[in-house]
């Protein structure tokens, strides 16, 4: 099975990217963040043709969430268990395909709304643990992938990329990360490379592609049975060459 994950910063903006890269990497499932749809007006019509199902949880201009498979699944969550009722953010989707359960997040930034909107990127994280707590519990084969906006160490940053206060490099930031490796999930990328650049992102401004100042902060996390099975794992760099790409490239695993 080959799961992707791919911050698209617009699937409106990049439709035809999305397209073109499914074409040419086939993966089984694509989780989609950043779509900034909302859910009734995700284009699901032309990857439909491509042989996909698109499932997407989406509020208008910001965040959103989406699902792409080329194999049967069901959705199980449209939101993370666990936060307040009425939280409004399109952050979660969790489905199961072949007895595997998926879920695509996107993780708040942290950087905006001042000491709440830190806050609240800390519940998120909790509430997350929590979830892959309880299903781990259970032995549920299980993958926690997408745009997690936490640089987990030093090695995942280019020198210079961010600022040292910044909530992706915050300790509180990366202990609730430690907290999910050590609830039992893997780090798929790093169990396949784990020394190196692995940059995932590339900030628009500054130069930042062209000065190579990367941030590795889209993961794909596995449950034991799933990392036994881990085959590969790697970000998608030429992506970010594309014109007009996304600040994100895909990260794509496969399991045997």
């Amino acid at each position: 099975m080959k799961i992707a994950t791919w911050n698209v910063n617009s699937i409106r903006q990049r439709e035809a990217h999305v397209r073109r890269w499914l074409e040419a990497c086939l993966p089984d499932i694509l989780l989609l963040q950043e779509i900034k749809s909302e859910t009734a007006t995700f284009p699901a019509l032309p990857f439909h043709g491509l042989g996909y199902t698109a499932e997407a949880v989406g509020q208008k201009s910001y965040n959103g969430v989406a699902v792409l498979a080329r194999i049967p699944f069901t959705v199980r969550e449209r939101a993370l268990p666990g936060l307040p009722e009425g939280d409004a953010q399109a952050r979660y989707i969790e489905i199961e395909a072949e007895g595997v359960v998926i879920a695509g997040i996107y993780l708040p930034n942290g950087n905006s709304g001042g000491e709440a909107g830190f806050a609240y990127k800390l519940a998120w994280m909790d509430r997350l643990a929590e979830r892959a707590e309880a299903l781990l519990a259970v032995d549920t084969p299980l993958v926690i992938a997408g745009d997690y906006n936490v640089c987990p160490t030093d090695e995942d940053y280019a020198p210079g990329a961010l600022s040292p206060g910044d909530a992706l490099l915050h300790p509180e930031s990366r202990a609730r990360f430690r907290r999910l490796l050590w609830s039992g999930l893997t780090d798929a990328v790093r169990a396949v490379h784990p020394h190196g650049t692995q940059y995932t992102f590339w900030d628009y401004q500054a130069g930042a592609w062209q000065r190579d100042l990367g941030l590795r902060i889209d993961h794909a996390l596995l449950s034991p049975t799933l990392a036994e099975r881990l085959v590969a794992a790697a970000p998608d760099r030429e992506e970010r060459a594309q014109p007009q790409p996304s600040d994100h490239v895909p990260v794509m695993i496969e399991l045997g």
